[in-house]
């Protein structure tokens, strides 16, 4: 077990199906932090007294519970898991221009890019969702080129380990799993984007990930409960 000095223990709530609960597991797999997870029994339907305590502004999954603090926000929840236990690897990188970049892109991820997400599962018609599909395109190609920038020769965009910007990254697969199997169209295409294709296989591949990332057909028949299809 990874040490910071604090003896309080560690709990994450979360959910299976949910992408940014996995980016809280990943974290604290890489930092070697022994916690007790705890899985919400009925996300689609009711949330359970602990997270409505520890989560009460947002009511969501993940929290992360270290002794009496409760972090919100899987983002934050990255960091502060990364500052909490400083051993190595670190998931931030120490260069302050590195570290400034890596926000940047994990916020485009939370913003540009799950927005086009979901106006892709939301098109009312198709021409609403062509022109959505066309913006997730776009967002996908700007991660090429971002992961091209930054890999320094390595596998994953923090380089040779999985780092801030691949944490926040590996959300979006699930969800492009699900959008992909739905709309027939294949937003992860080699022939387009073929670095963050390969990024991608070896980020679900890593141990850090591979324990806690569903399979598609999880995801896929996850979605068909949430939306009633």
């Amino acid at each position: 077990m990874a040490q910071n000095g604090s003896n309080s223990t560690v709990e994450l709530l979360g959910a299976w199906s949910s992408p940014f609960a996995l980016r809280g597991r990943v974290a604290l797999h890489l930092k070697s932090v022994e916690y007790e997870y705890i899985e919400e029994a009925d996300v689609l339907n009711s949330k359970s007294d602990l997270l409505l305590k520890s989560n009460p502004i947002h009511k969501k999954v993940p929290v992360l519970i270290h002794g009496d603090v409760s972090i919100c926000e899987s983002l934050n929840i990255v960091q502060y898991v990364d500052e909490s236990w400083p051993s190595k690897p670190s998931i931030l990188p120490s260069d302050p221009k590195d570290r400034a970049s890596a926000r940047f892109w994990a916020h485009f991820v939370d913003g540009k890019c799950f927005e086009s997400i979901d106006a892709v599962a939301g098109a009312k018609d198709e021409d609403g969702r062509m022109a959505a599909a066309g913006s997730l395109m776009e967002c996908l190609a700007a991660l090429e080129e971002a992961f091209e920038k930054s890999n320094k020769g390595g596998d994953f965009f923090g380089g040779q380990n999985i780092g801030y910007v691949d944490i926040a990254c590996g959300a979006i697969l699930g969800p492009l799993s699900v959008i992909e199997a739905f709309s027939g169209v294949k937003f992860l295409n080699p022939d387009m984007i073929p670095g963050l294709v390969q990024w991608a296989e070896r980020f679900t591949a890593h141990e850090a990930v591979k324990l806690y990332m569903p399979t598609v057909a999880e995801f896929v028949e996850f979605a068909k409960q949430k939306f009633n299809v």
